[in-house]
């Protein structure tokens, strides 16, 4: 995911370090030598990622912006851990986090999902010493915990510096590299951003899904079929035909550098199974089925970016054996060969898919749902459509009553009933004098039944309770007949 690193340039990152040598350095300095040898890892062994720099003290100025807006980042906070004093200082801001008007706010937390590293040019003992390990933890508390703190073992030096980077660039910045399976063929793929270990909440002690090396075709299906599924995250997947080896620095050397440009050639014009695989799911319309691990699948397919260039990607499915309910369990589907009679039809005109659930679902129940205002205004207008025509749509009347009332209690909504109430009260006022006299008795017996339920009295509100029609002298003989 894209990267934005914030450098902290205030005063006190101008510290001088104690170093064996003539050299003079201070805090800034080791900052720039680490983050120069982060950059320089990202240019060799990571470089699709999309990195901004801010650098900040009492103000900032966007040294280099992104070039597109993301919905999700990382955060990479290089600082001393000096909190500074004052208004306007990280130990203020902390303190009157909770102080602040609705145009001030705390950036944290942040209004998108982000990670964010605290790379602190400092030791924990001196970060200890006072208060500002405990501020700084805060500061990932306030992103919800998502981040760590990287601190400096040993004195402040370059070699500390580059085992710090070098922590934070194993945990959040190394090529996920993997082998995709088709039958007998195979191809070594890059899959970026790298895919993040997945916790499924059913477990009762959830332990961190990771998607594996190997990655094995199941299949393939029409893109109609798989239609617009629910998916973890996207990833690119890109064939590689060099080694793996990757520096730890992340600073190739000169030699290197010149050897590239005739093995990304090389590369170009050897078969690659990945390439082929792209270009027939283009061609064709399809996807592919990949599992990425025990009861976990994905699916490959080709996404183009403009008119004259597309790229493999791949997505991943929330883990288990039937992530796509319309299909079923992935294990159970099969070649088409394997079906007595082809289940797409000679013409292709049909779709097994998608599958109906043996179990009849309880959305499939003809239950009231209120999305849109509108929604409800048309049964509260069915409701009193009905009033106007009693006795004789006495039954339809109730039915569509209780129907209301049902809902009414199931979302809490008690001043719905007492709306209606007071509506079929007014109904009553306005039946004129030709009306039938059962209305009125309904009407009123109805509105009372609602202002009951309203109260939350449990001897009135119970869900399964229906209103029945009050039983008078003009409707003994049946809601339609009349004196």
């Amino acid at each position: 995911m894209p990267t934005v690193v914030l450098m902290d340039s205030s005063l006190s990152m101008t510290r001088p370090v104690s170093q064996e040598g003539s050299e003079e350095f201070q805090r800034k300095n080791l900052a720039v030598h680490g983050l120069t040898m982060l950059f320089e890892h990202m240019a060799t062994n990571y470089k699709l990622e999309f990195t901004s720099l801010v650098a900040f003290s009492s103000l900032w100025e966007l040294m280099v912006p992104f070039t597109r807006d993301y919905n999700t980042l990382q955060v990479v906070l290089v600082t001393d851990g000096a909190l500074g004093i004052g208004r306007g200082s990280l130990r203020h801001s902390l303190h009157t986090l909770k102080q602040r008007v609705e145009d001030k706010k705390f950036p944290l937390p942040f209004p998108f999902p982000a990670k964010m590293f605290i790379m602190c040019i400092a030791n924990v003992e001196e970060l200890q010493s006072t208060d500002a390990m405990d501020n700084l933890e805060q500061l990932i508390g306030l992103n919800g915990g998502e981040g760590q703190i990287f601190t400096m073992e040993g004195p402040l030096c370059l070699k500390s510096v580059q085992s710090m980077f070098g922590k934070l660039i194993d945990q959040a910045y190394t090529p996920f590299y993997a082998v995709l399976h088709c039958g007998n063929l195979a191809s070594d793929v890059q899959v970026f951003p790298r895919p993040e270990p997945v916790l499924v909440d059913e477990e009762v002690d959830p332990i961190p899904k990771a998607v594996q090396t190997d990655l094995e075709i199941v299949g393939f299906i029409e893109i109609a079929d798989i239609s617009s599924p629910p998916v973890l995250s996207r990833h690119l997947v890109l064939p590689i035909a060099v080694n793996k080896e990757v520096d730890e620095v992340g600073a190739g050397t000169t030699e290197d550098a010149e050897e590239e440009p005739s093995a990304n050639q090389m590369a170009g014009k050897s078969p690659n199974f990945c390439v082929l695989l792209h270009g027939s799911l283009k061609v064709e319309g399809m996807v592919a089925l990949v599992q990425l691990g025990p009861e976990w699948y994905g699916m490959l397919y080709s996404q183009a970016d403009s008119k004259k260039k597309s790229n493999l990607m791949m997505s991943l499915f929330e883990p288990g054996p039937e992530p796509l309910p319309w299909l079923g369990k992935i294990s159970q589907l099969g070649p088409i060969s394997d079906a007595a009679e082809n289940p797409y039809g000679e013409d292709d005109s049909k779709s097994p898919f998608p599958l109906q659930p043996k179990n009849k679902r309880s959305y499939a129940q003809n239950v009231t749902v209120w999305i849109k205002a509108n929604g409800l205004q048309t049964d509260v207008q069915k409701i009193l459509r009905n009033a106007r025509k009693l006795p004789e749509k006495t039954q339809t009347f109730y039915k569509e009553l209780n129907r209301l009332r049902k809902a009414a209690l199931a979302f809490g909504f008690w001043e719905l009933l007492k709306g209606v109430a007071e509506l079929l009260e007014r109904e009553c006022t306005l039946l004129p004098d030709s009306a039938h006299p059962d209305a009125a008795f309904q009407l009123s017996h109805a509105a009372q039944q609602l202002k009951l339920a309203s109260t939350g009295d449990s001897q009135y509100s119970a869900f399964n309770h229906n209103i029945t029609p009050l039983h008078t002298d003009f409707s003994g003989g049946g809601a339609g007949d009349r004196m």
